[in-house]
């Protein structure tokens, strides 16, 4: 009994810690590597994908001077933007939320790394 009340009280009085606030930005950038190979986040400048250089908050499929694919066209037209929760679905499985993506990326597996990648994104989103 009193283990419960103890866990009561630690419970009420332990600030919870969001996903955000456990995010790391130099994990990240080493998780990014996987991803520099068709993408940019510390400047603007495409490549074989689009630049991530202010992706948080921007609006699927709209980065100047980028061909996108139909698909990703259409998701930004159906109102899809890069918030976290919109990115860690993406980062997960690109082919199954945007189907015909022209990503081949199969995605990233580990929400932690996927997490960490979003925090390194952050830093090039201001």
């Amino acid at each position: 009994m009193r283990a419960i009340a103890l866990f009561i009280v630690l419970s009420a009085t332990t600030p919870f810690v969001s996903s955000s606030q456990a995010q790391d930005a130099a994990a990240g950038e080493k998780v990014f590597t996987k991803c520099k190979v068709c993408h940019v986040a510390d400047k603007d400048q495409n490549k074989v994908g689009p630049s991530l250089n202010g992706v948080i908050g921007r609006t699927a499929g709209t980065h100047p001077g980028f061909s996108y694919s139909a698909a990703m066209t259409a998701a930004g037209k159906s109102g899809v933007k890069w918030d976290e929760p919109t990115l860690t679905t993406y980062l997960h499985a690109p082919q199954a939320m945007v189907k015909g993506t022209k990503m081949t990326f199969p995605g990233l597996k580990d929400d932690k790394d996927i997490a960490n990648v979003i925090a390194y994104l952050k830093q090039f989103s201001k």
